[in-house]
């Protein structure tokens, strides 16, 4: 009976080439949150922490396909991820508002700048190229499985507020097929500092599509604890949207009910607001009684 012989170096390509390609549809998964973010020009609750690991990840693992050989496959996807993640971050900046601006530009200077700088510095100073490559290895496997674990957050929120709505299925998903074709990849080429991390990514990108399935019924409008503020508006001729547009800082996610009242109107508005981060409040319409007295 002949037996079918495949070559080790065709399989390790073909893996290699899907892992390009699927990874290439991972980075774009994201797109249709930033083409939300830039159509209503808010974060609206999206945290900028994922991406900026991501990109420390993808320059760390560069860095790593440099030191090694014949490295093609991973030298072009993380170029491209590194193009990709930066885009999506200069977004995030553009309409993030001032407190997670600046937040996101800590995480990038200590991520990129410093954490990233010392990791070269200090593995630069080992002469011996395999020992090199074996340090450079094992922080590459230590940060992607920090990358693979940075959705613990989302997940968590989903668990919280029984919605998926900042946790796309597409996402979870491309990022399950992802992490097996490196993890093939890896087995193919021996190298366990790829193919290891990559088992945490299929158990967690597992673990988001169980809990999109469970919650995605669930309407998609968040409801969050409700706290309620009090807000002193200066009575007088009523104002137009523009001119009540309120800008407001959370330490938590939460729904705040604004409470505002005049001599004439009393008025109630809902905000969702994100994580530490600003949220500008719908403009305010006039009420039924006002509405009559103009």
């Amino acid at each position: 009976m002949a037996t079918i012989h495949v070559d080790h170096h065709v399989m390790s390509f073909v893996f290699g080439l899907l892992g390009n390609i699927v990874s290439f549809l991972v980075y774009l998964a994201p797109v249709p949150t930033f083409y939300r973010i830039y159509r209503k020009k808010s974060t609206q609750g999206f945290q900028s922490l994922p991406y900026s690991v991501a990109l420390f990840s993808a320059m760390l693992t560069l860095y790593y396909a440099f030191l090694k050989k014949n490295a093609f496959m991973l030298i072009n996807i993380n170029s491209i991820g590194c193009a990709i993640e930066s885009i999506y971050l200069v977004l995030f900046m553009i309409y993030a508002p001032g407190r997670a601006r600046i937040y996101t530009a800590k995480l990038l200077i200590l991520f990129n700048v410093v954490l990233l700088g010392l990791i070269i510095l200090c593995t630069s100073l080992i002469r011996e190229g395999s020992l090199r490559l074996t340090a450079v290895g094992w922080t590459c496997a230590i940060c992607s499985v920090c990358v693979f674990a940075a959705p613990l957050s989302v997940m968590r929120l989903v668990i919280q507020t029984k919605s998926v709505e900042f946790m796309p299925f597409s996402l979870s998903f491309f990022l399950t097929i992802c992490a097996t074709m490196w993890f093939s990849y890896g087995l193919l080429i021996k190298d366990l500092f790829i193919a290891t991390p990559n088992i945490l990514g299929f158990i967690f990108g597992m673990a988001q599509m169980i809990l999109y399935i469970i919650y995605m019924d669930r309407p998609k409008d968040l409801i969050f604890p409700e706290m309620n503020i009090q807000l002193d508006v200066p009575s007088g001729p009523a104002t137009t949207a523009n001119e009540h547009e309120l800008q407001l800082s959370t330490t938590q996610t939460t729904e705040i009910i604004i409470h505002i009242q005049t001599e004439d109107t009393t008025q109630n508005i809902s905000i969702i607001g994100g994580s530490g981060a600003g949220t500008t409040a719908p403009p305010i319409e006039p009420s039924d009684h006002e509405s009559n007295n103009k």
